[in-house]
């Protein structure tokens, strides 16, 4: 679906509160996310400051965290002074410590690809302890089958949900919120609403900064450690969006690595291959150490060959069932896609990507090259472009 960004006369902030107004006045309840990162913080702090000017009904709010047992530090504190905060202003604070499964990026080399959150048999290993006040359990969750989103849909589904989503965080949330609009619907069928889905990072820490709002120390460690703002993702741990913390916490952390080793013994990685195919990065660091191959693969002959031994490589029904839905659109683009195209679908799918968000990406990208080129060969010279 092509997209056509267009320039608004309403600032976002403005824009934001409209949203969230509007939710309000359907006299649902109301679920908000809530991480302790910037974008909740962001969403936060408008909620708050529509409860303090009489704007919205504090008791409609049900403030929900999602406590992923591997957090820093300072996002613990962080979510602890939110809860007295949301609690004092009227709303409801639900801190969940449940049974859900998780990706843990680090599982490559096991044979199961979940991390079970708070799991009892290694309760003796937990990185971090539970509050007194966490909620242990829930009618409408199956332990250690569901994911947190799967649990929140069904406990939410008499209200609202807000999320602090941001379009500007990656290309598939951009034509998710843009088919919702264009469907002239503000939630999703989900319930979910993005009050600050417009948003971009400037304007997340502009607000943050405006409103005098205290960050996690994470974010400046972060920052201090050479990690640009776009880098600067904080969630659970084994995500493989934010594993690369872990490699440059531990100055900061002196003895968070040794807890999370001893809860998942293959965390070693991230200090030792992070720079490499196998969590499918491209850094300096990486290209400084490959410098000195001479060589160039072939990945479309080494995507062929993984193909072709599935069940060999890909040793879970999960990954088989990644890895099928790779070998489609490899089908469809092998010979369209360059070299460089099929080393970046080559090294996600090694990488593993449990929710095919790089899987669509690499869609969008080949696809969307081919047709420039096509139509910029047919606007010069009326002939159909061709790969070589």
């Amino acid at each position: 679906m092509a997209l056509k960004r267009r320039q608004g006369s309403m600032d976002v902030v403005h824009a934001a509160e409209i949203r969230i107004r509007n939710v309000f006045r359907n006299g649902l309840p109301v679920y908000m996310s809530f991480s302790g990162g910037k974008d909740s913080l962001a969403l936060g702090q408008l909620v708050l400051r529509m409860i303090q000017r009489g704007e919205i009904d504090p008791h409609q709010l049900t403030v929900q965290f999602i406590d992923e047992e591997a957090i820093f530090p300072c996002i613990e504190d962080t979510v602890k002074k939110w809860r007295k905060i949301f609690l004092a202003s009227g709303a409801k604070f639900q801190w969940f410590c449940l049974e859900c499964r998780h990706f843990n990026c680090f599982n490559q080399l096991e044979n199961d690809e979940s991390f079970i959150l708070w799991a009892p048999e290694k309760e003796a290993v937990w990185i971090r302890r539970p509050p007194s006040y966490a909620i242990r359990t829930h009618r409408y969750l199956k332990p250690r089958h569901d994911t947190y989103q799967m649990f929140l849909e069904r406990a939410n589904a008499d209200g609202i949900s807000i999320v602090g989503v941001r379009v500007a965080e990656s290309l598939q949330r951009l034509q998710y919120v843009a088919r919702i609009t264009r469907s002239g619907r503000s939630v999703t069928k989900g319930h979910k609403a993005f009050p600050i889905y417009d948003w971009k990072d400037s304007d997340v820490w502009l607000y943050l900064l405006r409103e005098h709002v205290d960050i996690p120390n994470i974010y400046l460690y972060l920052w201090q450690s050479g990690s640009s703002r776009k880098q600067m993702r904080v969630s659970q741990f084994f995500s493989v969006d934010t594993a690369r913390s872990l490699v440059k916490m531990n100055e900061y952390y002196p003895d968070l690595m040794d807890r999370i080793i001893a809860r998942e013994p293959n965390a070693y990685l991230a200090a030792l291959y992070w720079d490499s195919e196998m969590f499918g990065r491209s850094t300096n660091t990486r290209r400084e150490l490959e410098a000195g191959r001479t060589e160039v693969r072939d990945y479309r002959t080494e995507l062929a060959r993984l193909f072709a031994n599935m069940d060999k490589v890909f040793d879970t029904p999960h990954k088989r069932y990644i890895a099928s839905q790779y070998r489609k659109l490899f089908l469809k683009v092998s010979l369209i896609a360059t070299n460089d195209e099929l080393k970046d679908f080559y090294e996600a799918l090694m990488a593993g990507d449990p929710k095919m968000r790089t899987l669509r990406a690499l869609y969008m990208k080949i696809f969307g090259r081919y047709m420039g080129e096509s139509k910029e060969a047919q606007g010069l010279g009326g002939k159909r472009w061709k790969t070589s």
